[in-house]
C-alpha cells in the first residue's frame, strides 16, 4: 500500500485556549503553533481558530513522490484539482471543505510494548501480585492518532474522494450511512459519515490496553463529568475497545485499544453492516447525542449563514 498512515489532523474551533487545555488533560503534549504531540508519532493534532468547529485538514503519509503523482491522476479522473509542491500533494473534498495533504514521510515503526498479563481459565499469567492495570499511577498518554470521523452532506462523493482519489482502502461499510477507510494497516483511519452538515464527529487515539482506556477516561471525568459521551464498550467494526468524551468545542475524542490490523488486503473481505453491529458489539447503547451531536442544528444554521 503506497499510503502508510494518518500523519495529523487540524481542527478549527472558536475557543482555542479552552480546547487546548482539554487535549492537554487528554494526554497530548502541547507544542509550538497550536500543535500537540503523541507519545510515539510526534505532532499529530493542531488546533486553530475558526468561527465554528470543523475539521480543517488531514495529512496522510505516502512512500514516494510517484505515489503522489498516481493519486493526482486518480483525483483528476474524479474532477478534483490538486496542487503539487515538492513532496506534498494537496486536494480539497468539495462536500466537506476538508484539505487533504499527501506527504512523503517515513513510515511509523512503533516499538513493541510487552503485552499485559491477564489471568484466565487454566492460564495463570500473573501470580503473586495485583493486576498491572490497578497498580499504574502515571497519566495516560496516547501512543498515536488512529482515525478521524467526518460528517458529510454528500456521502458518495466524500467516500470516493478518499477511496478512489487519494487511495484509501475500504474495510467495512455501514449500509447507506458510513464507510470505514484505511491508509495504513489499522482497520480505519478515516470514517465517512452521512450527515446533514459537514463536521468533525470525533478523533481517536491509541492507548496500550483496555485498562488505559478506562484509566484515561476516568481521569478526564473526575472533575468534569459533563465530558462523558459513551463507553466503556467494544466496537464490531474495528473490534476496538472504546470510550468517548467531548471537548469544549463539541468534538468527540476517543481512547481506543486493540484495533483490527489488516496486513494483507486479500485476507480481508469488507462487510456491509446494519443495525447495532454498525455501532458496537457490547457496552451501553449509544446516547442520541452520539448519533446526532447536540450542536448539529447550530452548525447547519451557521453554514447556511456563511453561504448567503
Amino acid at each position: 500500500m503506497a499510503l502508510h498512515r494518518l500523519t495529523s489532523i487540524t481542527i478549527g474551533v472558536p475557543n482555542t485556549a479552552e480546547t487546548a487545555a482539554y487535549y492537554t488533560d487528554f494526554g497530548l503534549t502541547p507544542d509550538e503553533e497550536g500543535w500537540f504531540t503523541t507519545r510515539d508519532a510526534g505532532r499529530q493534532l493542531r488546533i486553530v481558530h475558526a468561527a465554528s468547529r470543523r475539521l480543517v485538514e488531514v495529512r496522510i503519509g505516502a512512500d514516494t513522490p510517484d505515489d503522489l503523482a498516481v493519486a493526482a491522476s486518480r483525483l483528476k479522473r474524479l474532477g478534483v484539482g490538486t496542487e503539487m509542491s515538492g513532496t506534498t500533494l494537496t486536494a480539497y473534498d468539495k462536500a466537506t471543505g476538508v484539505r487533504a495533504v499527501l506527504e512523503v514521510v517515513p513510515r511509523l515503526f512503533q516499538e513493541s510494548v510487552t503485552a499485559t498479563a491477564y489471568n484466565g481459565p487454566g492460564r495463570d499469567e500473573r501470580t503473586g501480585s495485583r493486576a498491572p492495570g490497578v497498580l499504574r499511577t502515571g497519566r495516560v498518554r496516547p501512543r498515536k492518532l488512529g482515525h478521524a470521523v467526518i460528517g458529510t452532506t454528500d456521502f458518495e462523493a466524500t467516500t470516493a474522494f478518499f477511496r478512489d482519489g487519494l487511495g484509501f482502502k475500504a474495510s467495512d461499510y455501514i449500509k447507506g450511512h458510513g464507510a470505514f477507510l484505511r491508509c495504513s494497516t489499522d482497520h480505519h483511519n478515516i470514517m465517512v459519515l452521512a450527515a446533514p452538515v459537514a463536521f468533525l464527529h470525533h478523533s481517536s487515539w491509541q492507548v496500550d490496553d483496555i485498562d488505559e482506556v478506562g484509566r484515561g477516561a476516568s481521569a478526564m471525568l473526575e472533575d468534569h463529568p459533563e465530558r462523558h459521551i459513551w463507553g466503556l464498550g467494544r466496537h464490531h467494526a474495528g473490534s476496538n475497545f472504546f470510550w468517548y468524551l467531548k471537548d469544549p468545542a463539541g468534538n468527540f475524542s476517543e481512547y481506543y485499544s486493540d484495533m483490527d490490523c489488516i496486513v494483507d488486503d486479500q485476507l480481508w473481505t469488507p462487510e456491509v453492516l446494519a443495525g447495532a453491529k454498525g455501532l458496537f458489539n457490547w457496552g451501553p447503547p449509544p446516547p442520541p447525542s452520539f448519533l446526532a451531536p447536540d450542536d448539529l442544528a447550530a452548525l447547519m444554521t451557521g453554514t447556511h449563514s456563511e453561504t448567503r
